[in-house]
């Protein structure tokens, strides 16, 4: 018998009341947000009551039925929203396959150096990442424009990676921190070289690490407003930006239903993601790698 189920019944249904509420305050915004994303506007906003929402009263006089997926094609087809999710995928995808490879040789190659200036690399790369991003990006502008490369895909990923590549430095440093230097050893022993031994030895339990490190640099990537609504032209846009331009609009084309489907339409890969890996999410997987 665990120790949770020893406890007193008013200890047990105190801390089950506490986890209902805290999921129910947690998923109440997301599930209010889909649900409203098949109504129309009038429900939605309503000022009168929130039954409207909860019936599609207004929905039903304007469409025939208390569902509708006027949002999600205003968003997908005549707004075109699929071209910034392409624009999306092919920055977060570039980004994180270039942070992770030299974050990952990066992170070994400082957690097996005894050199001094290890430490200066790292407090260097933490001073970077704890700059604001705002900072870091107006430095990239002018040569953007004067090499008149501003605008394009390209610009997003070279700064996205210069933002990121310090966190997963560090990140990927920490993970090889906890793997044990006899697995490197032993294979140099048997014969080989160093990036032998990190191929050989290090690469297939470095998995964990690696997946929890990515999977922060695609939120990264996935989520950023501030580096691509600066240096992405409109037609090249990526989600968070093209929900953006959509309420900016809202007084005058109305279409803030459009921002609801496609805030729903960017949450649902991410919840998928991390319900995915989320059995890799766990940094000392690597634990009694070497026994004895």
């Amino acid at each position: 018998m665990d120790a949770f189920s020893r406890r007193s019944p008013v200890i047990r249904a105190t801390a089950t009341g506490f986890v209902l509420l805290w999921l129910l305050i947690a998923a109440f915004p997301f599930v209010w947000t889909v649900w409203g994303s098949f109504k129309v506007e009038p429900d939605f906003f309503s000022r009168d009551t929130w039954w409207h929402a909860i019936l599609g009263t207004n929905t039903a006089r304007l469409t025939g039925d208390a569902f509708t997926g006027d949002g999600y094609y205003g968003a997908w087809v005549t707004t075109q929203f699929w071209r910034s999710t392409l624009n999306t995928a092919i920055i977060t995808v570039c980004v994180v396959v270039i942070s992770l490879s030299f974050g990952t040789l990066g992170g070994y190659a400082l957690a097996r150096s005894t050199a001094r200036y290890r430490f200066v690399i790292l407090i260097a790369a933490l001073f970077f990442r704890a700059m604001p991003d705002i900072t870091l990006v107006s430095g990239y502008l002018l040569p953007f424009f004067q090499l008149n490369i501003w605008g394009y895909l390209p610009t997003a990923i070279i700064v996205l990676v210069a933002l990121n590549q310090p966190f997963t430095l560090w990140m990927m440093y920490s993970f090889f921190q906890g793997i044990p230097r006899d697995l490197d050893e032993s294979a140099l022993v048997d014969g080989c070289t160093r990036f032998q031994a990190f191929r050989l030895a290090i690469v297939p339990v470095m998995w964990p690490g690696v997946i929890t490190t990515g999977l922060f640099a695609f939120l990264l990537a996935y989520n950023d407003f501030s580096v691509t609504g600066l240096v992405l032209s409109e037609r090249n846009q990526t989600m968070v930006p093209k929900i953006a331009s959509y309420l900016g609009q809202i007084q005058s084309e109305g279409n803030v239903m459009f921002a609801v489907a496609a805030v729903v339409s960017i949450t649902i890969p991410i919840f998928l993601l991390v319900m995915f890996f989320q059995r890799y999410l766990v940094s000392g997987l690597t634990a009694g790698a070497v026994k004895g």
